[in-house]
């Protein structure tokens, strides 16, 4: 054995047979590794730019997988043709027909802008009597009965008055005084005639005649402004009656009941003419004046009248702060009843509007104003915001173009059908 394997086999004595493997294997790795750090070192470029593309193809197979194909070019959403805009009724031409669908074309209007008050039907106080019976008495009968149609003159009720019957006693006495008074004067007449009597004595008859004349004037007039007649079965007998043709609207008397003289026992009001009083604001004062037309409308049914101002306060109440102001209503068939809510609508001007539509074409759906447009397959709701309104029709003031169809009359079938497709598409 040469010197140069000396070494060698003094180490393979010194260190078994896997010791020696295992510092092979370090080796070999060790040697692998520095060439990959060099391999790595000379193509960065060129690895980084095959590392981006890389990435890009994950993308592209991650956007496969949740199911977003991109669209190619000139290729979209809505292109095909038939497609179903969202919220679209689709309705044929036979289906709109059949439900009174009229389709009109949006476009400027003239819209008549009104003032809205609130107001309540009212008796007419120049056809109303509250009746009292100015006498204080027992109460012997009452044939009328409360909202009863009553004439002028119809008796309402009979009141045992002492005052009447005082009254009455009173005139019947002076009607005696003057009796004799007058027969007095003619037998002094008389007896001056026949120059049996001086002249002062037919004189002092002439006196006492007048006097007892103006004393059955005085009793007659007292009975004439209590209401009694002169005339009667019983001197305490009062007749109560009707001022005038009208209804009982108030009953406060009761037979055999004790009334004051200054009770109101009856209400009687011609309801052929009723007031509908209106209450106004400070700030629309302007706007409403004698002799303006006015529309009233019922708040609790569906009717109208028109009428005109009568009358505006000039005072304005402390805690409304509000003017009261009438309008005189003719009531023939007692429609419009005392203590009715109403709307009155004062016209405040005209104005001209860009794009209009009738007012039965806006519905209501998620909160929102909206109009029916006509599509190729049915409408589509398109939401707007509104301006003036005078009624009949309604300023767009913005989502809406002019010339567009919409549907102008039986818009609220196509809110029913909308409502069951949404209805549908929930479940």
């Amino acid at each position: 054995m040469n010197n140069t394997n000396q070494p060698l086999a003094r180490l393979r004595a010194a260190l078994g047979r896997k010791q020696l493997i295992a510092i092979a294997v370090v080796l070999l790795l060790g040697g692998a590794g520095t060439a990959a750090i060099l391999r790595m070192g000379a193509g960065a470029p060129a690895n980084a730019g095959h590392a981006e593309a890389g990435g890009h193809d994950d993308d592209e197979h991650h956007g496969e997988a949740q199911g977003h194909k991109p669209h190619a070019e000139g290729e979209g959403h809505g292109a095909d043709e038939g497609h179903e805009e969202a919220g679209e009724v689709r309705l044929s031409a036979e289906q709109i027909k059949a439900a009174g669908i009229v389709i009109e074309t949006a476009g400027p209007a003239t819209v008549r802008s009104t003032l809205t008050l609130p107001g309540e039907i009212a008796f007419n106080e120049d056809r109303t009597a509250h009746v009292v019976p100015r006498v204080g008495g027992v109460v012997e009968a009452v044939p009328v009965a409360l909202g009863q149609q009553v004439t002028r003159g119809q008796l309402l009720a009979v009141i045992s008055s002492p005052t009447v019957s005082d009254q009455r006693a009173e005139l019947q006495a002076a009607q005696k005084r003057l009796q004799l008074a007058r027969t007095t004067h003619e037998r002094e007449q008389q007896l001056f005639e026949q120059r049996i009597s001086p002249q002062q004595d037919v004189q002092q008859a002439e006196q006492a005649l007048r006097e007892a004349e103006i004393a059955v004037a005085n009793a007659r007039q007292k009975l004439q402004a209590l209401g009694a007649l002169p005339e009667s079965s019983a001197l305490n007998r009062f007749e109560l009656r009707a001022p005038f043709n009208g209804v009982i609207v108030e009953k406060h008397i009761a037979l055999g009941e004790q009334v004051r003289d200054d009770a109101k026992v009856f209400t009687v009001s011609d309801l052929r003419s009723v007031w509908a009083q209106i209450s106004v604001p400070a700030r629309d004062l302007t706007q409403v004046r004698i002799g303006e037309r006015v529309t009233i409308r019922a708040s609790a049914f569906d009717q109208s009248v028109t009428g005109q101002v009568a009358y505006v306060g000039a005072l304005i109440g402390e805690q409304t702060r509000t003017a009261q102001a009438r309008v005189v209503l003719e009531n023939p068939g007692n429609a419009w009843r005392p203590g009715l809510f109403v709307n009155v609508e004062v016209a405040a001007g005209e104005a001209a509007a860009a794009v209009a539509v009738l007012a039965d074409a806006v519905q209501s759906m998620d909160g929102k104003s909206v109009v029916f447009v006509r599509t190729a397959n049915g409408f589509t709701p398109m939401p707007v915001e509104l301006g003036r309104s005078d009624g009949k029709r309604v300023e767009v003031t913005s989502g809406l173009r002019a010339g567009t169809p919409y549907a102008a009359a039986g818009s609220f079938v196509i809110k029913s059908e909308a409502g069951k497709a949404s209805a549908s598409h929930a479940h």
